[in-house]
């Protein structure tokens, strides 16, 4: 019995932290409606990561208005013949809006590589220099790679199969993320070596539980936008959920290989 309480409990203690933190967000929106700034979160990860649900988490209360989610598929015929960068561009906040990017550019960086869809000479180039224009034409860019151990990801891959209000995140690249798991690994490792600059590093986030990624994930956000009202001491991530990741050429932090 005492047990069942405890669970209840648990569940209280997260939706009632999850309900403060959708209002500093709401906050967050307000002020860049009002200021006419433009917010871009990047989201990336191992599949099965979480992505999907912290980013439901992340726009559940805002604006559809002003918040935007992009999740671009496979490129048509015609964008595989554009520059690499065309379609995301087309997706970029304009003024007063937020837009999270479900993957982006970064797909060159991983699943690209991996599964050998791009060639050596277009793997990364440029990405960089892009982010330093769109940085400097007052975009605010926030990178967030959702990290998860093998077990970890076997056990979420296995509930999607048995699971029939997820069949439809089963793909046949979700196949290969098992058996090429150290590829992946390198490619994670290298992206966020050369990646990870001073106006837009990297932040880690080892997301093995996912209801402590929501939470952490949220906080450190909030932490690293301006508005009024801030309830700073709501925003204290735990070191050892976020993992801010090194600046250009130096190793990232120790994650799952």
């Amino acid at each position: 019995m005492s047990k069942k309480v405890k669970i209840k409990d648990h569940e209280k203690s997260y939706e009632e932290e999850l309900r403060l933190l959708q209002i500093e967000l709401v906050k967050l929106q307000r002020q860049i409606i009002t200021g006419n700034l433009r917010l871009l979160v990047i989201m990336e990860g191992r599949d099965t990561a979480g992505k999907d649900g912290t980013i439901k988490r992340i726009v559940e209360h805002l604006s559809p208005r002003e918040t935007h989610v992009v999740a671009l598929g496979k490129p048509s015929s015609r964008e595989e013949g554009e520059w690499y960068f065309q379609r995301y561009i087309a997706e970029l906040p304009t003024a007063g809006e937020f837009v999270v990017f479900n993957r982006s550019w970064y797909n060159r960086a991983g699943i690209e590589k991996v599964m050998g869809f791009c060639t050596d000479a277009q793997y990364m180039t440029s990405v960089n220099k892009l982010e330093v224009l769109l940085i400097d034409s007052g975009i605010q860019i926030i990178k967030y790679y959702l990290d998860i151990d093998k077990k970890e990801q076997a056990a979420r891959l296995e509930s999607r199969k048995t699971d029939p209000l997820k069949q439809w995140k089963i793909n046949p690249i979700d196949e290969q993320a098992q058996k090429d798991w150290k590829a992946y690994s390198k490619a994670r490792d290298a992206m966020l070596l050369k990646t990870s600059s001073t106006l837009a590093p990297w932040t880690v986030i080892n997301a093995n539980n996912k209801k402590l990624t929501h939470l952490n994930l949220i906080q450190d956000l909030l932490s690293r936008v301006s508005y009024p009202g801030k309830d700073r001491k709501l925003l204290r991530a735990q070191p050892d959920i976020v993992m801010p990741c090194p600046l250009l050429g130096k190793k990232p932090p120790k994650l799952a290989s």
